[in-house]
């Protein structure tokens, strides 16, 4: 179930929004505690910190979209130092890992942390289980690398829809997050120029998401601000937050997808295995006993 938010709260949430009559949705977050726990897991440097987080953002914000048991994966493959980044979201709880969390790269012209020359060039790639035969897949390249820019791209080209994405993670001088979150705006059908007009002048007019979260502001807060001059309905309340759904029984699923031989090949040269969850770092180790019995199941399967 979709954990919604009723009164008052201090920590990450979601708002989604509908205003113009509902030619315009809305979906703004605060992200600060999931980032925060991403880093903590991961041991990102600051840089690191910043590209995951804002990937970990644009999943929360986009997974507010999808319904019931329905999953969302956002991938940014970059020819930079990251490696590549990974995001899931499922029923609003986020997951992911960045290849490479320990690089450090000086600041870029503004004196920020540079995750454009991070990511590097590359592609987009966003995958949704609606739940359908086949998944839907849609994928741009990188126009920025600043992860937001790109993102935009991605929903005007993929699938037709003018948005303005922002995206931040305010990293402080001891490596902790200080504050994130990010929005989503886009233009619905209906939508006229004059609409597009006042919503990009408000998002200039708001700045940067992560200073304001870092100064106070909540979603709410920045839903006024984004929507200045709008009426505008508030539909839902989301709680999210990091959470892997790892188990033994998956790894051991995984093991068994490799295959009698392989296994076989594992047990002679190392007698034991270990396995490590790519988005939470759990370490899963499996005994002789536990890999002759896998290699029995491998071995009956091949028979039936």
């Amino acid at each position: 179930m979709r954990p919604l938010l009723t009164g008052d709260y201090g920590g990450d949430y979601l708002v989604r929004a509908t205003a113009a009559e509902g030619k315009v949705l809305v979906l703004v977050a605060r992200s600060t505690e999931m980032v925060g726990e991403a880093s903590r897991i991961h041991g990102t440097s600051p840089v690191a910190t910043a590209a995951l987080g804002r990937v970990l953002t644009a999943a929360a914000l986009m997974g507010a979209t999808l319904k019931g048991r329905q999953s969302l994966t956002l991938r940014v493959v970059g020819d930079g130092p990251a490696g590549g980044i990974v995001a899931t979201v499922k029923e609003m709880r986020v997951k992911g890992y960045i290849r490479e969390p320990h690089i450090y790269l000086p600041l870029n012209a503004e004196g920020k942390l540079d995750v454009a020359a991070a990511v590097g060039k590359g592609m987009l790639y966003v995958s949704k289980d609606l739940g359908l035969r086949e998944p839907y897949n849609g994928s741009v390249p990188l126009v920025s690398g600043e992860i937001g820019k790109d993102l935009a791209y991605y929903f005007a080209a993929s699938e037709q829809t003018p948005a303005a994405v922002g995206l931040g993670v305010l990293v402080g001088r001891d490596g902790e997050v200080r504050a994130a979150g990010g929005y989503i705006l886009q233009l619905l059908p209906g939508a006229d120029e004059s609409i597009a007009e006042r919503l990009e002048k408000n998002v200039a007019a708001t700045g940067p998401v992560s200073n304001l979260i870092d100064r106070g502001c909540s979603p709410d807060d920045l839903l006024r601000l984004l929507l200045d001059g709008f009426t505008y309905t508030v539909h839902e309340r989301l709680l999210f937050r990091f959470a892997c759904d790892c188990s033994r029984e998956r790894l051991k699923e995984v093991l068994l997808a490799m295959g009698r031989q392989e296994l076989e090949e594992i047990m002679a040269g190392q007698g034991e295995v270990e396995a490590r969850c790519g988005f939470c770092t759990q370490v899963y180790r499996f005994s002789r006993e536990e890999l002759e019995e896998l290699i029995a199941m491998a071995r009956q399967g091949e028979e039936h």
